[in-house]
Order: structure tokens, then sequence, then C-alpha cells
């Protein structure tokens, strides 16, 4: 039996021209373009399709923009596909993507999903500049030997595993004095590859909690639903349901590890056998055939992806 969830990505996924196609073609995704210029008050659609990189990896800009396009493609998959968004029975999404899916799922309205992720990503930018920090990947050794290393360099500042990706690729967060030592301990140790990233700061470590404290205020006071379906959430790889775990968990998100691997393997055990990742790249598709490469996995985020869809259906 076919059981389908929606996953949308997070920051890190956004290219110049995302979402330009379907915004060319189809009335629904132009609405949607056209109501986050309206919230948040300057030309996001143009920056989504003619951008510079520079200026699209800006994380202010990204997280909206990485959002927006996504619901567009949602929004034509709605109107435009034989999926039946009522067969689709869970939703997750990484770190960004998470808000994405309650998006989808009915628990936060586009309105205030885009003026949340816009304001968390100048939370975000803020606690950046405050408390600079930086990011490394560290790929081919366990999610146990990566947790040792990070508690072994404690002592000598702000570090920790920040996304647990898939089996063998652990991104750790913290202060970049240590992140370097961090990083020459994880290659002593058998680490295939080790790889700095190009962010703006120590995503989901405590350097992100000034950021996460302003976020979890904005929250307070923004309507949140209970979902039409669940949704899964980073910060422990279960299912959310009520307002109050919603809100949360969304707050608490910004300065704890993404349990991504453990997320869909999650859903993989609770009977999910097809997924749709929907929004610009494929990071989550690549991802899925680490996790469990069995899984049946479709990324939407071009009209010609759009187009072949059937392929799965």
């Amino acid at each position: 039996m076919r059981k389908t969830a929606l996953l949308f990505p997070g920051q890190g996924a956004q290219y110049s021209g995302m979402g330009k196609d379907f915004y060319e073609q189809f009335k629904e995704a132009r609405e949607v373009f056209d109501k986050a210029n309206e919230v948040l008050g300057f030309d996001l659609a143009s920056l989504c399709f003619h951008g510079k990189q520079e200026e699209l990896n800006k994380t202010s800009i990204c997280q909206p923009a990485i959002l927006v396009t996504s619901i567009a493609i949602l929004e034509v998959l709605k109107k435009n596909s034989s999926i039946q968004m009522d067969t689709c029975l869970a939703a997750g999404g990484l770190s960004l993507g998470e808000y994405t899916a309650h998006i989808a799922a009915g628990s936060l309205t586009f309105t205030d999903g885009v003026r949340l992720v816009y304001k968390r990503g100048l939370f975000m930018q803020e606690a950046c500049n405050t408390n600079p920090g930086g990011m490394v990947s560290v790929i081919g050794l366990e999610d146990e030997k990566v947790d040792q290393i990070c508690n072994e360099m404690k002592s000598l500042g702000i570090i920790c595993a920040a996304n647990y990706n898939s089996p063998g690729q652990v991104v750790i967060s913290g202060e970049k004095p240590v992140l370097e030592k961090a990083s020459l301990l994880a290659k002593e140790r058998g680490a295939r590859m080790v790889v700095p990233l190009k962010v703006d700061g120590a995503f989901h470590s405590d350097l992100m909690s000034p950021a996460s404290s302003k976020l979890s205020r904005e929250l307070e006071s923004t309507p949140i639903s209970k979902p039409n379906i669940p949704v899964v959430a980073n910060i422990h790889a279960h299912y959310v349901r009520e307002p109050g775990e919603i809100k949360a968990s969304l707050a608490k998100q910004l300065n704890s590890p993404v349990r991504w691997h453990q997320s869909v393997s999650m859903l993989i055990r609770d009977g999910f056998n097809h997924f749709y990742e929907i929004g610009p790249g494929k990071s989550l598709s690549g991802l899925m055939k680490r996790i469990d490469s069995t899984q049946e996995i479709k990324n939407i985020d071009t009209v010609e992806a759009f187009k072949n869809m059937g392929k799965l259906n």
C-alpha cells in the first residue's frame, strides 16, 4: 500500500532562477510570489529569478525565497497534477523546511509563514554577526563518533552536532577555532571528508540562542492551528500536533540539532514508502538514497520535473 509524505528543503537549496518557470507558466505560482512580495515589501520574486547567488545566499533572503518557491510549486501541484493531496498523510522539512511543512499542513498561514521565516533569517544573521562561528560537514564517521569528538572539544568552546543528515554524514557547528581542532580530530579518527560549509554562522548551536529567544517571542503572537496532517519536528524526530508544542519546537530548533536522518527513518517505520521533495534543489532526494535507497522519492523543482512526475504516480 502506498503511503505518501511531503518533504521540503532547507537553507542551501537556493539557486538563481528557482521557481521562474513555474511563475511564467502557472497563475497559482504567480499568486504565491506576488503575495510574498506584498508581505515582505520587496521584490522577492525578482531575487529568486534573477538575483546574484551572493544575494540569494544571505540568510534573510534565502529563507523566505526557498519557502515561497516551495509553496508556489505545491500550489501548482494541488491544482494541476494527479496528486491527491488528501492522500499525503504527513509532512516534514529540513530546518527552514519545517515551516514550509506547517504551511502545507495548515497549521501556519502562508502570510504568517513568510513573515516568520524572514524575521528568523534576520535574527539568525544578527546572531551570526554578534557570535561568529561556522559549520563543517563530517563524512564517513558514525554519529556516535562525531558526538564523542564534540564532547571532547566542549572544554575549548562552543561546538555541537548540528545536523544528522544521513548515515555517515553529520554537520558540526560552533566557534571556528574549536571547529578547526574538531576537524583535525575527525580526520585522525577516520572521517573520509571534512568539508567547511559556506554559511553565515554556527546554525543549530548555542551561538543561535539570541535568535531563538527573539523568534520565540514572534511565535508567541503568531496564530498556530492543529495541522491537518502530522508534521515531523526536527528537534526530536516525532510528530507535533498541538499548537503549543509546534511553537516550542520551532523556537528550540534554532539552537538544537536537526535530526533529519532520524525523522525520515521514523516516517519509514510508520509505513511511509513514497515521498515528494517539493522545492528547489535535490538535496533531500540525495539524503534519502543514503538513508534508505529502497524508498520511492520524486524531486519536483522545475516544470520539466513536474511534467515527468507521472513516472511515479
